[in-house]
């Protein structure tokens, strides 16, 4: 024995890093813009050494999706903000996933979310804790943004900086009504995706890695 730890304890030397973690993007977009957020999200989290990052568009509900999800470390969700709420296909799908609810599938999974909207505001936070909900009920574990508010919370923000919406929950963006989706959501919305993608796989790597750890020691 040394200390408390049993003779056959395991050390450091014993350990080595899990090679990759799965990050999924579940996302609707109706007019492509919050695809474009979506694909933002997917660039962060495969830009993590360790991570990949796969799409998936909840429009198409089939085994392939399940599969997928159920296969993921992580999970992304992503809805436009219709109404003050999300999208119908999102919510569709959400009530698709009741099956997986009532087993606890992807319980102890990490989640996350990001929306995007025409305007500024346009009731963003509301889905966002609706998606959180959602990924509660699931057994999931919420990652937040991880960022301050950036843009006009001070006179010295400008509309580049990161998260200049000022949410904390999950990732928001704006298009506005009559910007196409290839110019909209902005750069610096874009790259607050990114950082939330990054921020979901990094966390993702740490918890796959203490799973492990622990496993050596029990």
């Amino acid at each position: 024995m040394v200390g408390n730890l049993p003779a056959d304890y395991q050390t450091c030397e014993d350990f080595t890093m899990p090679e990759n973690v799965a990050v999924a993007v579940a996302f609707h977009s109706g007019y492509g813009h919050t695809a474009r957020q979506a694909r933002a999200v997917a660039a962060g989290a495969g830009s993590v050494p360790g991570a990949q990052a796969e799409l998936c568009d909840v429009a198409v509900v089939n085994d392939q999706l399940w599969e997928t999800l159920a296969s993921a470390d992580a999970i992304v969700f992503g809805t436009p903000t219709y109404m003050g709420s999300q999208s119908a296909v999102f919510q569709a799908f959400a009530e698709a996933s009741a099956p997986i609810w009532m087993e606890q599938g992807w319980a102890g999974k990490l989640a996350a979310g990001f929306t995007n909207s025409a305007g500024v505001n346009g009731d963003k936070l509301n889905v966002l804790v609706s998606l959180s909900v959602f990924a509660a009920q699931h057994g999931m574990n919420w990652v937040s943004l991880g960022l301050p508010p950036g843009g006009e919370y001070s006179t010295t923000g400008t509309p580049e900086d990161l998260n200049r919406l000022g949410g904390f929950l999950g990732a928001m963006a704006q298009s506005p009504s009559d910007m196409g989706p290839g110019d909209s959501p902005s750069g610096a919305d874009l790259r607050t995706a990114e950082h939330l993608g990054r921020r979901l796989a990094e966390t993702a790597l740490e918890q796959v890695a203490g799973r492990t750890a622990l496993a050596l020691v029990r």
